[in-house]
């Protein structure tokens, strides 16, 4: 497997990454449907090595997968922004999206001053500090949603879409 990551990080570097994670056997499957052989990564090193047009298939593969994150991200905030423009969606659906963001944000903040200035029992230290982790990558995404997550996650998402036309 790791040559089939080393040899496919040059030029796909998104699909080497799941190559080397849990998705590996997803990875693997999408390579050997786009390049026309067998189910295993055996099969898939030997065609990147002899089909010359290997590279641009696999290419094409990453930036197709781009193009549908692309998209879902779209396709949410138009869900959000056609609930909040709506006449006829009920308040509790115009709202949710807000106040979830809000508490989770807020109870982020709560149990940090929590664990900084009260005495907490050793025992349930660990678990406050577990659901702080869980809360706070929840933090980081409601953030991104919101603002976007970097001023170069918004160019790179903008010359990803130059490329999409």
């Amino acid at each position: 497997m790791n040559d089939l990551i080393g040899m496919v990080k040059s030029f796909a570097p998104g699909l080497a990454t799941a190559l080397g994670g849990p998705l590996a056997g997803v990875a693997v499957s999408a390579l050997s449907k786009k390049l026309g052989v067998q189910d295993e990564v055996g099969a898939v090193m030997q065609a990147i090595k002899s089909d010359p047009e290997a590279e641009a298939k696999i290419k094409q593969l990453e930036h197709d997968k781009f193009k549908a994150i692309l998209a879902d991200k779209a396709d949410a905030r138009q869900r959000e922004m056609a609930i909040a423009a709506s006449e006829y969606a009920p308040l509790v659906n115009k709202i949710v999206t807000p106040v979830l963001a809000i508490g989770v944000t807020g109870l982020s903040f709560v149990l940090f001053a929590v664990l900084m200035f009260v005495e907490v029992k050793p025992e349930a230290k660990d678990i406050l500090i577990y659901i702080l982790g869980v809360l706070s990558a929840a933090v980081t995404q409601i953030l991104s949603y919101y603002f976007g997550s970097s001023i170069g996650s918004k160019d790179k998402d903008e010359q990803l879409k130059s490329v999409v036309r």
